[in-house]
């Protein structure tokens, strides 16, 4: 079993429950972690063997552009469509950061983990 990490994926989006965060939008960042069985790969070095992590970062990108109310179901249409293309996943984690959220102070970031396993 190996893990494969694509860190610090930063999007613009519009995602939240305030009108205002639909029309103006914010900065987001997503993180991923995947387990899967890479013995094949280290053997074989194709990209065939392994989780592409650029095929990763594409359906971030994607999920993301689809606005929602809440961070939880923006985490799991990402792990659900991991699971759906990618078959070699065994187990994925997702985290999804609002920067500066609109919530009345100094905050840096909120945060959703979501994780699913086949």
């Amino acid at each position: 079993m190996g893990i494969i990490k694509v860190n610090n994926i930063k999007i613009y989006a519009n995602h939240g429950c305030l009108e205002e965060e639909a029309k103006i939008g914010s900065w987001y960042r997503v993180d991923v972690k995947v387990k899967a069985d890479l013995k094949k790969s280290v053997k074989t070095d194709d990209l065939s063997d392994t989780v592409d992590y650029v095929h990763l970062n594409h359906i971030v990108k994607e999920e993301m552009a689809i606005r929602s109310k809440l961070l939880e179901e923006v985490a799991q249409r990402i792990l659900n469509r991991f699971f759906e293309e990618l078959k070699m996943i065994k187990k994925a984690t997702v985290s999804v950061s609002k920067i500066n959220p609109p919530i009345g102070g100094n905050v840096e970031e909120v945060v959703i983990i979501l994780t699913k396993k086949r």
